[in-house]
């Protein structure tokens, strides 16, 4: 199929899905309050499919995504995703979750993508680059809402390099909160990112790890795509979904289970996973190009077609329009 029948079709079966779970508000909400997703599948030669994802351990679930293989036949490709959370560091003990990286986890000046970052009320996130803001002549640092506001963070918010989780204190603190994206239970988001205005004479480079991004780009097929991270390092991938709805994120007793739409997803090279807790925030972009694609918040430990989880992305043109923001 081609793109425009692939979204047809995906739009049968999330109706489809409403049928399978009758007397919910609606198709969509449906597909969501079962945990099912539903988005377009590129293919390497061209074509599309339609991406049903739902997670492990769902009865409801596992049932409504066979039925929409049973109904639609092959061009659908099912995976299943395991539970889907903001990739932060877990709380838990120092130096254990520092340990584990295998990125960058110290204090780096001049600040550079891949480090550790978070407000000082949050545990470890990965800064994922440097964007400016129309009408204001500072720089600021991009990363997710969740790794730069956290559960209860205001404008003003110390933000601190390396993360606490990390052993950073305030004599690390690199700027502070700024401007995010608002995160609301019961509406469907489009994005989790968030900025923080660089304090004066703190100095930047955006050049690594691959050179100076050349833009931004819009993924319309099985990208290869790369990132750097605080806990993985850099790691390669590849898209497996793009457009994908009602992809259901659970962030906790503070927030509870959010929805997205619109959502990428990647799955890691080979045997490795794409990234881990601790990578939320990191910049996606093509190698082939340098052009970011998505900025990382969420992803799963298990599940794929590797067995070693999936990675979730916002569309790095949501986030930027969101934010009113230029990438360095």
């Amino acid at each position: 199929m081609d793109v425009d029948e692939a979204r047809t079709v995906k739009s049968q079966l999330a109706a489809y899905a409403g049928e399978l779970l009758a007397g919910r508000v609606s198709a969509t909400a449906a597909a969501v309050r079962a945990g099912v997703a539903i988005g377009l599948a590129p293919r390497p030669d061209g074509s599309f499919g339609v991406a049903v994802r739902y997670p492990l351990g769902t009865s409801t679930a596992r049932m409504v995504a066979r039925r929409l293989r049973a109904e639609a036949g092959p061009v659908v490709d099912v995976r299943r995703t395991g539970r889907v959370r903001p990739f932060v560091v877990r709380a838990t003990r120092a130096p254990v979750p520092t340990a584990r990286a295998v990125g960058e986890t110290r204090r780096v000046r001049p600040l550079r993508p891949g480090v550790s970052v978070a407000n000082q009320a949050v545990t470890a996130g990965t800064l994922g680059g440097f964007v400016t803001v129309a009408g204001d002549p500072g720089t600021f640092l991009l990363s997710n809402h969740h790794v730069l506001v956290g559960p209860s963070g205001r404008t003003g918010d110390p933000v601190l390099q390396p993360a606490p989780a990390d052993g950073g204190s305030a004599e690390d603190r690199v700027g502070t909160l700024t401007a995010f994206v608002p995160l609301t239970g019961g509406e469907p988001a489009l994005a989790d990112a968030a900025l923080a205005r660089l304090d004066a004479g703190v100095e930047t480079d955006p050049t690594y790890p691959v050179g100076a991004l050349a833009g931004v780009a819009e993924v319309v097929g099985d990208d290869a795509v790369q990132k750097i991270g605080r806990t993985t390092g850099v790691t390669d991938g590849r898209v497996t979904a793009i457009e994908l709805d009602g992809l259901v994120v659970g962030y906790g007793s503070d927030v509870g289970e959010l929805r997205f739409d619109n959502q990428i997803e990647v799955e890691g090279s080979g045997e490795q996973p794409f990234s881990a807790g601790g990578d939320s925030g990191a910049l996606v972009y093509r190698p082939s190009d340098r052009r970011a694609v998505g900025l990382l918040f969420a992803g799963s430990e298990t599940g794929g077609e590797n067995g070693r989880g999936l990675t979730y992305l916002n569309p790095v043109d949501e986030v930027l329009t969101a934010l009113g923001a230029t990438l360095v």
